[in-house]
């Protein structure tokens, strides 16, 4: 009963109901006959169900209520009845933590102590090498079935000759990144669930090759799947030792002339040639090889029979399908898995590396590879990242990617060496900047540029002094957390230097003046008055502001119209400068303007950039005005040894290519408009949801407990942000209290993407712990 309600409205209900059995089993231990009866009870539960609905219905027409379960009931049955009753057994086994197929155990016992009559598998042998095929193959480039398969097949083969090889082996057990496209989606998934988890062995040889049987049997099926599936055709033998139990081998993508040389019930012998492996046009150009399988039960399946399985079902589809080699009997310590395992990186990580760097999430991902405006974790789950905003213009940007690829095959030096891609680049991007930004110097990050904006500031106006913003971030050099309070007046901070003096964060929502309040902006930069006050009475009078453009660890605060216009005015009059942070926000990201300074109708005297100006590539830059170039060079030399080399420059000019061409910037502003609307609708249908703001593609949903007195919801944000990526979502959150969920994705994100991000959104926050109040035990 309780397996049969947790199943309804879901669309996988084996899923939920494992669910169930696993946490049940581990309290009170199934026996081997409840779990046989298990799935015929639960059918029989929603068979009873929708008859007493009916019965219901004719009694009391008028009660609706009585019929209310009705419409999930019989959608469950529906799902169900394509389930075969021995798998949904399996299923449950695994959830149990038992051996799924009863008949797995016996099956590799019998060939582990019979491997002296298993006869050879190819009529042609040879070296053999491995193939990485997994989630993060460099032999596969985009994480979809690869649209270019010659080339696919020729790099395989290219592998192959370089290792002096003549057999390439694809893994037993190997996540791939080529079963991530729409044709190996599952059935009925709650989230996005491919089955990319490969259960057989490949062997890639030459087209052709003779395939022998490595044990006795009879023909189970021939079937030619090329026509609707583009795999070839296929042969299962069956085999029944005397001496033990009855197993099956399958062989797939053979060549088509088996479909008239074997029928089913034919008796084949070790040995015999059963068939050859298919060239590319009988298994969708996929590179010839065979695909060999081993199954423990057939499931009274019909010569069909899944070649890879979801992540999530491995434990029962590898009890179905174990490792082939056990009649393959290639050398064991070649196949040995290539990558470590998610929780292998963790143990070693807190042995090796500081404990000051962080992971996100409950669960930590393993994330493998990178592909637009999604991430793959080690089974080959996708997530969308809605936070990511280094990879500015899509993750693994063919442009980007193969930009660098080349430059790096030329020539990668520093810039003491005259090269065409540093003043081109300097050039293309100075030219998205107002007069008087014209002169450029190159770095490789963020932090490195408002580091050495700092430095310039100083050599312009012979002040220390610096104002900020709270709750701003910089960058993580010893100057830069000197001047970042999110992170000196944080854990492990110890406050401010003399020199240093920070205003109110500018928040509209929850700061003190708001948006009701007449020109919160002027009001809050008129407290630049008083930090530059506090320096001088320090003796290290104000020679810089320096802030984000939109404050991002602030908690993605849009700043108040008139405030960085104000504040640059009273700073200039005392000799300062002003330093625009554009690391975060910068390239198109705000939408309507190239530089998010640029919506506050401002023109800094020195901007900074870093993240996304190279999608990932180590580069980052600082443009200021010719005087104060000037002033710097005092005689001082300044250099970075990778700083404007010539692959940091060619990933630059990638991106703003891709930014123009695929107008990015539009694509932000019309993307980000839909996404503040719709985050707005959850303002109003959520009490949690205290604010909605942005601008463009640089988002926040501010969560508090009370909308009244606006009390932070931070253990509330960061619940929401693990149930978002169990859902394949990824969001972090931030702000001084860490309440605010911030929202920065690629700018290739696309309106469906935005309508998933909400739509999974609206669910988690209408979940128990989100809507109950932990204040009153309630």
């Amino acid at each position: 009963i309780a397996c049969a309600y947790a199943m309804q409205g879901k669309t996988d209900p084996l899923a939920a109901a494992a669910a169930v059995v696993a946490g049940y089993h581990a309290v009170h231990p199934l026996t081997e006959a409840e779990l046989v009866a298990l799935f015929p009870l639960i059918c029989t539960r929603l068979s009873v169900s929708v008859v007493n609905s009916a019965l219901q219905r004719v009694s009391f027409p008028d009660e609706s209520y009585l019929t209310i379960s009705e419409p999930d009931a019989w959608a469950t049955l529906e799902r169900l009845e394509t389930a075969h009753p021995r798998l949904a057994h399996y299923e449950f086994r695994a959830a149990a933590g038992l051996e799924p197929c009863l008949n797995a155990p016996l099956v590799t016992s019998w060939l582990r102590a019979h491997q002296d009559v298993i006869g050879p598998l190819l009529g042609a042998g040879g070296p053999i090498t491995v193939l990485d095929l997994s989630l993060g193959s460099p032999l596969v480039e985009t994480p979809v079935e690869p649209g270019d398969l010659p080339a696919f097949t020729r790099k395989v083969f290219e592998r192959i000759r370089d290792a002096g090889a003549k057999i390439g082996v694809g893994r037993y057990d190997e996540p791939r990144i080529l079963y991530t496209g729409p044709r190996f989606q599952a059935d009925g998934n709650d989230r996005d669930v491919p089955r990319t988890v490969h259960i057989g062995l490949d062997l890639f040889v030459e087209p052709g090759t003779q395939i022998l049987a490595p044990l006795a049997g009879v023909v189970e099926s021939v079937r030619d799947n090329g026509m609707d599936l583009d795999y070839g055709p296929t042969m299962i033998l069956r085999h029944e030792p005397a001496d033990g139990p009855v197993f099956y081998s399958l062989y797939g993508h053979l060549g088509r002339e088996v479909l008239g040389t074997l029928r089913p019930g034919a008796r084949v012998e070790r040995g015999q040639s059963i068939a050859t492996v298919g060239d590319l046009d009988v298994n969708g150009g996929w590179p010839p090889h065979l695909h060999l399988q081993l199954i423990t039960d057939l499931l009274d399946r019909d010569g069909e029979f899944p070649g890879v399985a979801r992540s999530d079902r491995r434990a029962a589809w590898k009890s179905l399908s174990p490792d082939p080699n056990l009649i393959a009997r290639l050398p064991e310590h070649l196949l040995a898995r290539p990558h470590r395992s998610g929780r292998d990186i963790l143990a070693s990580r807190r042995g090796h590396v500081g404990p000051s760097l962080s992971v996100s999430y409950r669960r930590p991902l393993t994330i493998v590879r990178g592909w637009k405006q999604f991430l793959y974790d080690e089974d080959g789950l996708r997530y969308l990242d809605a936070v990511n905003n280094v990879a500015h213009v899509g993750h693994s940007h063919p442009r980007v990617v193969r930009a660098v690829r080349e430059q790096m095959a030329v020539l990668n030096t520093n810039t003491r060496y005259l090269h065409e891609r540093l003043v081109e680049y300097a050039e293309r991007l100075t030219a998205t900047l107002p007069a008087p930004l014209s002169v450029c110097y190159f770095v490789n990050s963020g932090s490195e540029a408002n580091e050495l904006a700092i430095r310039l500031a100083r050599a312009a106006t012979g002040r220390r002094g610096i104002v900020v913003i709270d709750a701003g971030y910089h960058g993580n050099t010893t100057t830069l957390v000197d001047v970042s309070p999110y992170k000196h007046d944080g854990p492990g901070g110890s406050g401010p230097p003399p020199w240093v003096r920070k205003i109110p964060l500018p928040d509209l929502y929850r700061g003190r003046f708001r948006r009701e309040d007449p020109d919160p902006g002027r009001r809050y930069a008129a407290f630049v008055a008083d930090a530059m006050d506090a320096l001088g009475a320090n003796g290290e009078p104000a020679g810089a502001f320096l802030a984000e453009s939109v404050l991002s660890c602030g908690g993605q605060i849009v700043l108040p119209d008139g405030f960085l216009a104000e504040v640059y005015r009273r700073i200039r009059a005392v000799g300062g400068v002003c330093i625009a942070d554009e690391v975060q926000v910068g390239f198109g990201r705000v939408g309507t303007t190239f530089w998010a300074f640029e919506t506050q109708g401002v023109v800094p005297d020195i901007v900074t950039m870093g993240k996304p100006i190279g999608n990932g590539h180590p580069l980052g830059a600082v443009v200021t005005t010719p005087d104060i170039a000037n002033a710097f060079a005092n005689g001082m030399e300044y250099f970075s040894t990778f700083g404007g080399n010539p692959v940091a420059c060619a990933a630059g000019l990638a991106v703003l290519d891709v930014i123009a061409e695929e107008g990015l910037q539009t694509h932000a502003a019309r993307v980000g408009e839909s996404l503040l609307q719709e985050l707005g609708g959850l303002v109003t249908r959520h009490p949690i949801a205290g604010d909605a703001r942005g601008l463009g593609l640089f988002v926040g949903l501010e969560l508090v407990r009370d909308r009244d007195t606006r009390e932070p919801a931070d253990a509330e944000a960061t619940y929401v942000a693990n149930r978002m990526r169990d859902r394949g979502v990824l969001v972090s959150t931030d702000g001084p209290d860490h309440n605010v969920l911030k929202i920065k994705p690629p700018l290739c994100f696309e309106p469906a993407d935005a309508d998933r991000l909400v739509e999974t959104l609206d669910q988690v926050l209408s979940e128990d712990y989100v809507r109950s109040d932990r204040t009153t035990g309630d």
